[in-house]
């Protein structure tokens, strides 16, 4: 299976006191940005309040277990005849003691049934109420004055146990502590955490829901973090240029007042995800020296209406405290979309946030020293309100690097890594064309991680070319195929190969493998020389040619067809389809749009949207096209692989003994030399399977 690649760009994507000062300031909390916070006294009240609600809730609810009852003397004695009391602690005059089986007292007197007692037994006036009675095991009881000799002797005779003990009447003060305050100690505590933990967010007292309105944005310390500098920013020359006068201004704005001049309040950011838009922002403040806070635009928008204008207005607050200072908002596009085109549940939300930020870059002067920068990789929706002079007044594009921009960033992200001597940085940067900056730090880091397993103290040359394989062609696949397989695999990629070497202008073939990797079971990967900013109509048409390769090698050599060619037949129609919708390469339908541009920074997939902007029959037109493209192009493949079918059998032959050829011996093994030169008005060129980003933003 061939192997054509369509990039995508990722993204690379509390001051302390000085020598001499005092050292007496207040706490600070702990993003260091204020006065430690302190629980207000009303507070307190509301802790105090709170325990005693829950000791009275406890008392009543659960009462102390066995509480004791008083009982006369009397009653004592009947029960210890009874044979009900188990044991007793005489201290004094008092006795305590435990029932076997518990006791109400005092006793409730059933009515008697005659008239008499019936009388006897009412209510006379003025009387008190009869006490409550109370359930117990244990009881106390007070010793008449006179002396009793015969008790002890009475207690032995029925059993009592007579101890010097004290009779457990529960767990005593730790209990009541346990049970009546711990559940108390325990809110108390967890309210405390969560106090704190609000408090070091910004959130203040009552937690997140209080401290919703502030800003998230973080603060980057020049002298904490890693400072960066225009040094660490390479390979974006252009737009580090368009900048320099930012960080004049802030290091010296009467440079500029002076003459009645003012710096732009806003710098939009556009460029491809990785391509270092954040990098150049930090490097900004870096040069600067001046407090850089940084937020994602999503990080405005919550579920509650308003919040997000809330958020814009503290962190514009925060930087005014701070000025000259830098507010850096990251992906634009979430809450700078145009207005009126969102459905309703988060327009809302999202223009009200969008027209606080409008408001905010109106009302502070370009004289406050604060810059507001903003990046995005979609600035063909953002708000005109947001481009318009007096918010983001200029616009800086951060285009990919080229080659020389790419040999420096390799230097760059190089620094501490040991290299080899045979590991060329600038051979390298011209095999990787069409990477950003991000995905070169990749590259270095995955050599990196290579020469490491590998137990090596340097990183060479051969681990740079294993890691781009990697990135590139995927990671290997250890599937086990048949003789068989392995030969229709090899010469499906041969036909790729072969035509990059037989058809003029074609990019050198850098490597064919037949070993699986990522989601193809074979690769053929080529490469430019050089970058490539412009396509001729003959280079498109011949590309296509170079994607049929391998099916029309598999009709050749096996008379047959396999699902091996999908992702070729899928390249080679979105390539005709753009050809002919797009850049007016059709006789039949002229210099027509007929399909809207993608997304240059995001090299978006190619398709319509919405309703096409064509009738039926120039659809049916537009099909025609594609298909008599693809039909020439296959044609012309099988020409060239037949006429040249010996050095195809020699090449699957080297194929199947190594599994995987590089340039010199491709060339060794077919005996071809590289592809001539382009002519004009050649309409045929090879197959590529490297870098396809330029063409998606031709």
């Amino acid at each position: 299976m061939s192997f054509m690649r369509q990039k995508l760009e990722r993204n690379d994507d509390s001051v302390l006191p000085k020598h001499g000062q005092p050292t007496n300031k207040k706490p600070t909390d702990a993003k260091g940005t204020g006065p430690a916070k302190m629980l207000p006294q009303r507070t307190w009240f509301w802790f105090l309040l709170a325990l005693l609600a829950n000791y009275v809730i406890m008392q009543y609810f659960f009462p102390p277990a066995d509480a004791p009852i008083t009982v006369p003397y009397t009653l004592l004695k009947e029960e210890v005849k009874k044979g009900n009391v188990q044991a007793l602690f005489s201290q004094g005059q008092t006795l305590t003691g435990r029932f076997k089986l518990p006791i109400t007292y005092p006793r409730v007197e059933e009515p008697s049934t005659t008239s008499g007692s019936a009388s006897s037994t009412a209510k006379e006036p003025g009387a008190s109420s009869p006490p409550l009675s109370k359930t117990a095991s244990t009881f106390t009881t007070t010793l008449p004055s006179f002396l009793d000799p015969g008790l002890e002797a009475f207690l032995i005779e029925n059993g009592v146990e007579i101890s010097a003990k004290p009779i457990d009447e529960g767990g005593g003060f730790w209990s009541m502590l346990l049970f009546g305050f711990g559940p108390a100690l325990l809110i108390i505590g967890f309210y405390i955490v969560m106090f704190r933990r609000a408090a070091q967010q910004g959130g203040g007292f009552g937690g997140g829901l209080m401290g919703i309105g502030k800003s998230r944005a973080r603060r980057y310390d020049q002298e904490k973090d890693t400072k960066v500098t225009f040094d660490d920013v390479a390979g974006i020359d252009e737009s580090e240029n368009e900048l320099v006068e930012i960080v004049d201004f802030l290091k010296d704005p009467q440079k500029y007042t002076r003459l009645g001049g003012a710096a732009p309040k806003g710098v939009l950011l556009i460029g491809a995800p990785g391509t270092g838009k954040t990098l150049l922002a930090k490097a900004v403040a870096g040069e600067a020296g001046v407090p850089f806070f940084s937020m994602s635009a999503a990080e405005f928008v919550e579920m509650i209406v308003g919040v997000g204008a809330a958020r814009v207005r503290d962190l514009f607050k925060q930087a005014r405290e701070n000025a000259p200072a830098i507010v850096f908002i990251d992906e634009l596009d979430a809450i700078g979309r145009a207005r009126g085109q969102m459905a309703l549940g988060g327009s809302s939300e999202q223009e009200q946030t969008l027209n606080q930020i409008l408001t905010e870059m109106d009302g502070f002067s370009s004289r406050e020293g604060i810059i507001v920068l903003a990046a995005t990789n979609q600035p063909d929706v953002l708000d005109k309100a947001l481009l318009r002079p007096g918010r983001f007044d200029r616009r800086v594009v951060v285009n990919l690097p080229d080659k020389n921009g790419r040999e420096a960033i390799l230097k760059v992200h190089t620094r501490n890594v040991p290299l080899a001597h045979e590991a060329r940085l600038e051979e390298f940067a011209a095999m990787t064309p069409g990477f950003s900056g991000a995905d070169l730090k990749n590259l270095v880091n995955e050599a990196a991680l290579l020469a490491a397993r590998r137990e090596q103290n340097e990183v060479r040359h051969q681990d740079f070319m294993d890691a781009l394989e990697k990135i590139v062609l995927g990671p290997q696949r250890p599937l086990l195929l048949s003789h068989a397989d392995k030969e229709r695999i090899a010469y499906h990629e041969g036909g790729h190969a072969i035509l990059g070497l037989v058809v003029p202008g074609a990019d050198p073939v850098n490597r064919v493998t037949i070993v699986p990797r990522g989601q193809a079971l074979g690769v053929t990967y080529q490469r430019p020389d050089s970058d490539r900013y412009h396509y001729p109509e003959g280079y498109l048409r011949a590309r296509i040619v170079g994607m049929l390769g391998g099916r029309a090698a598999e009709e050749i050599v096996y008379g047959t067809k396999t699902t091996g060619a999908e992702s070729d037949i899928e390249q080679a129609t979105a390539l005709a389809h753009r050809m002919v919708t797009r850049w007016g390469m059709s006789e039949r339908l002229g210099m027509v749009q007929l399909a809207p541009r993608e997304n240059p920074y995001l090299m978006s997939p190619n398709g319509y949207t919405g309703a096409k902007p064509f009738s039926e029959k120039t659809a049916e037109t537009i099909d025609t096209e594609v298909r008599a493209i693809i039909g020439e192009s296959h044609t012309e493949a099988k020409r060239l692989l037949s006429a040249h079918r010996k050095q195809l059998d020699a090449l699957v032959n080297a194929l199947l003994t190594r599994e995987t050829l590089n340039e010199q011996e491709i060339l060794e093994a077919t005996g071809l030399p590289r592809a001539p030169a382009l002519e004009t008005g050649l309409l045929s060129v090879p197959h590529v399977g490297g870098q396809l980003s330029p063409l998606n933003g031709a």
